[in-house]
């Protein structure tokens, strides 16, 4: 683990926030995994795990969790400021301005179509996150099951998660022992 600037977090999740559609994720897993290799990808996978278990927006809980790994209190505010200040400023100006605004047909047509660019990016994070745990059997399967009970079913995400939580963690632990 990189001990990383306290700029540098602030700017990376700035730029996060500025230009991450779809939640963000994308941009933040490339710019602590992949650039500044603050993380290895199976510590961003786990701390988007974690921050799926919070109440929030995921890319929120990401920008404290890198933060605090790698500068502690200073950098999960570094991160936290860098991703809410500047954007939220300038979102809250232009949900005002344009989100009331669907009768105008640019305004429509914009919102319209960033939606399967943004589903495109969730299913292309949620496939780089896999990669580390590819060779396991048990987590492929659980991914699996999670998306059939999420985008198939459409079960609500709670009941997922208090359904294959404990089963994920039960496999593991089962596992471990297996291996002693």
């Amino acid at each position: 683990m990189q001990r990383a600037p306290l700029g540098a977090l602030f700017c990376e999740f700035l730029k996060v926030s500025l230009f991450g559609f779809g939640g963000g994720i994308v941009m933040a897993h490339r710019a602590a995994v992949e650039q500044r290799q603050w993380l290895t990808e199976g510590e961003f996978a786990d701390i988007l795990t974690l921050t799926q278990l919070m109440p929030g927006p995921n890319v929120v809980g990401v920008a404290v969790c890198v933060g605090t790994r790698t500068r502690g209190l200073a950098g999960a505010l570094a991160a936290f400021a860098g991703f809410v200040l500047v954007p939220g400023a300038l979102g809250f100006a232009l949900a005002l301005m344009w989100l009331g605004r669907t009768d105008i047909p640019l305004v429509a047509n914009v919102l319209r179509g960033v939606g399967p660019a943004a589903a495109g990016l969730m299913i292309g994070t949620g496939l780089r996150l896999l990669r580390p745990h590819r060779g396991d059997a048990r987590t492929v399967v659980v991914a699996m099951l999670a998306f059939a009970g999420l985008a198939l079913a459409r079960f609500p995400l709670l009941l997922v998660l208090a359904i294959l939580a404990p089963l994920s963690i039960a496999a593991t632990l089962y596992q471990r022992e297996a291996a002693r």
